[in-house]
């Protein structure tokens, strides 16, 4: 089942066990690296360990929301690239106005399709590694 996403490192922070399970069983069918976190302390340090390509973060987390945790990721000089992608149950303007002022790259609403999100990773991850090629 590796759709072409074999070896892309995934962080998912949520604090719904649900949604982390099923995130994890969308992505590791598509191939992907799936490490999970269920807060947004217990996430910083999964992404610091694991540098992963491509991180979704829950809005609404105790102790540390979704908006401060990806403000805190796109701040740290090494993950400043990583795309972040908001998960949200509630998809308002204002939520995506936040959003985009702590840099996240992009929203998807929950409860979130297989689809919806291997396209997420798929868009992501290539925008990325097509621009790191010139580099080298």
């Amino acid at each position: 089942m590796g759709e072409g996403l074999a070896g892309i490192r995934v962080v998912l922070i949520d604090d719904s066990n649900t949604i982390r399970r099923s995130g994890e069983i969308f992505l590791s069918q598509a191939g992907c690296k799936v490490v999970l976190a269920e807060d947004g302390f217990d996430g910083l340090s999964k992404v610091v360990d694991n540098k992963p390509d491509i991180i979704f973060v829950d809005v609404m987390m105790p102790r540390l929301d979704g908006y401060q945790t990806c403000a805190l990721i796109k701040n740290h000089a090494e993950f400043k690239d990583t795309p972040v992608v908001m998960l949200t149950s509630k998809d308002s303007l204002f939520d995506r106005a936040r959003g985009k002022l702590v840099g996240a790259d992009q929203y998807l609403t929950k409860p979130f399709s297989k689809k919806s999100l291997i396209e997420a990773v798929t868009m992501h991850t290539n925008k990325q590694s097509g621009g790191m090629d010139y580099g080298n």
